[in-house]
């Protein structure tokens, strides 16, 4: 598994592209909160705190999770080398843990930079005012549980196709209706009720709940079990593909 680890995290960053991405996070994110007006705009909220940053990172995520994790299996399928790794003396659960946690680990490195930004946030305070860290903290761990979320879908996608640009497409489509769609069908009117239960299926929900500060063993739960709903989902697929 640490051979599939390493080989998954240094092939992002053997070329330019690994860090021209990373760059283009941390400009695009960066812009987002600090420089272009809007509703991510720290200095238009006139509040200090980063709600805005958490509220845009899953948006970002949802594209860019999938395009880390597009090549995963579907390179390996496109050169013939599946067949290849699937002989090795390694156990299906051993390839796909040891590639969801590269992808997984280079997600986290493209947001250890925005640590700083509490470093910016607390010198634009008054001094009588405090910056919560504790809630900025806690929705790092959220932040962290939503990447799993979308590295494993992003995995399962790269599983289903050869072609990279299908696996992000996949990718990008059930992280986005996973984490908003069922916000959006809570909202349609059924006769003279909405369907308002419908939004606690969806990522937005406990992701929202743990960047609050409210750390929930149900909101923790559910993210986990996305992950390992969809790694299972991954397993799944390769197996057939084994068989």
């Amino acid at each position: 598994m640490l051979a599939i680890f390493s080989k998954e995290f240094n092939s992002f960053f053997s070329s330019a592209i690994g860090f021209i991405v990373v760059g283009l996070f941390l400009i695009s994110i960066g812009s987002l909160i600090w420089i272009i007006p809007g509703p991510f705009n720290i200095f238009d909220l006139g509040y200090a705190n980063l709600i805005p940053f958490f509220e845009a990172l899953p948006w970002v995520f949802a594209l860019l999770i999938p395009a880390i994790c597009m090549r995963s299996f579907s390179e390996e399928k496109k050169q013939g080398t599946m067949e290849l790794l699937l002989t090795k003396p390694l156990s299906l659960d051993q390839l796909i843990v040891g590639k969801f946690l590269g992808c997984l680990c280079l997600s986290i490195i493209a947001i250890l930079p925005t640590l700083f930004y509490m470093v910016g946030l607390s010198s634009l305070t008054a001094n009588e005012v405090t910056v919560d860290y504790g809630v900025i903290f806690s929705s790092y761990l959220g932040l962290v549980l939503l990447m799993s979320c979308f590295t494993s879908i992003g995995i399962f996608a790269s599983s289903l196709s050869n072609n990279q640009i299908v696996a992000f497409i996949s990718g990008t489509v059930i992280s986005l209706f996973l984490y908003f769609g069922f916000d959006g069908l809570s909202s349609i009117s059924l006769g003279d009720s909405q369907l308002y239960a419908l939004d606690y299926l969806g990522m937005n929900y406990h992701f929202r709940s743990i960047s609050r500060g409210i750390l929930d063993t149900r909101n923790l739960i559910y993210l986990l079990s996305i992950t390992f709903i969809f790694l299972a989902f991954t397993r799944f697929q390769l197996k057939s593909l084994s068989e």
